[in-house]
């Protein structure tokens, strides 16, 4: 039988491709200004209202999914006995991965071909999303699941996660600096340059000061970064700044032939922590930065 491709709600696809390809989502909770909202991919949820709510000072903050939601979602598939991959968080960044496993463990209690691979990404935003771009792909070139499996297993530890953000003071309120450095950091227009590490953590990386300078920054990183350019598509994540998300893919289409770059906003689940103005680059290399 097919296997089913499953990712939560962080990959930040487009609603066309994840419909198109019949990829199932598992949906986290964003909290605004004291109202829930389902983070459906873009489906009833305003993403550029949200924005411009981040924008304006608004904090938000993520619920991650738990394991009574991932056991319902699973059990369908089990119960058919389709097999399934389950591409999710960073287990950095959310205890979402670890209710997956254990959703996992507790259908093994009860059914006995319980036929469900999770994989700890360890990414976020549409560095997740290109790992399930690329599993989708490959799938439709009709390799099995266990070669899907173990491409991501080996290119996720590749991925090249480049990004930073316009207002420091929004990774204050979040936790993600002293208020010291927050504040010099504004004062000085410091842009701080962050990665993914090994472990799926974000951690800062440089301090570049003005904006200009800190995307530029970005795109020698992932060009320098970068293997077999030609066969690689380039995912260009945003929070509210399209034009500046499309001036550096042209570029980097200037720098490198690419065999695509694709550009997108951010779900509202990471840009909850970056804030608006935050631009990401995500490409594979040697080894992950």
């Amino acid at each position: 039988m097919d296997y089913k491709i499953i990712a939560d709600s962080c990959c930040d696809l487009p609603l066309d491709f994840i419909k198109e390809n019949d990829i199932e989502i598992i949906s986290l909770i964003i909290n605004i200004d004291g109202k829930d909202l389902v983070d459906d991919m873009g489906g009833t949820f305003d993403r550029d209202a949200f924005f411009e709510q981040l924008k304006n000072g608004s904090m938000a903050t993520s619920s991650q999914v738990n394991i009574g939601t991932f056991m319902e979602t699973f059990k369908k598939y089990v119960e058919k006995g389709q097999p399934v991959i389950f591409l999710g968080l960073s287990s950095a960044l959310s205890g979402s991965y670890n209710n997956a496993v254990t959703a996992v463990k507790m259908l093994e209690e009860e059914y006995d071909n319980v036929d469900i691979t999770i994989i700890d990404t360890k990414a976020a935003c549409l560095g997740e999303g290109l790992l399930v771009y690329e599993a989708v792909n490959r799938k439709k070139e009709g390799q099995s699941l266990a070669e899907v499996v173990s491409w991501l297993e080996e290119y996720k530890m590749k991925l090249h996660s480049w990004v930073t953000v316009d207002d420091i003071k929004h990774l204050e309120r979040t936790g993600r600096v002293n208020s010291v450095s927050a504040t010099l950091g504004s004062v000085l227009n410091v842009k701080p340059i962050i990665v993914m590490n090994e472990k799926g953590g974000l951690v800062p990386f440089a301090k570049v000061r003005g904006r200009k300078k800190s995307l530029l920054y970005l795109i020698n990183k992932t060009v320098d970064g970068i293997v077999n350019p030609e066969n690689q598509t380039i995912f260009i994540g945003h929070v509210g700044v399209p034009e500046e998300a499309e001036w550096i893919k042209e570029e980097i289409n200037a720098k490198i032939k690419v065999k695509d770059i694709q550009v997108y906003p951010y779900g509202p689940t990471i840009a909850s922590h970056t804030g608006f103005g935050s631009i990401a680059l995500f490409s594979f290399g040697e080894v992950r930065k």
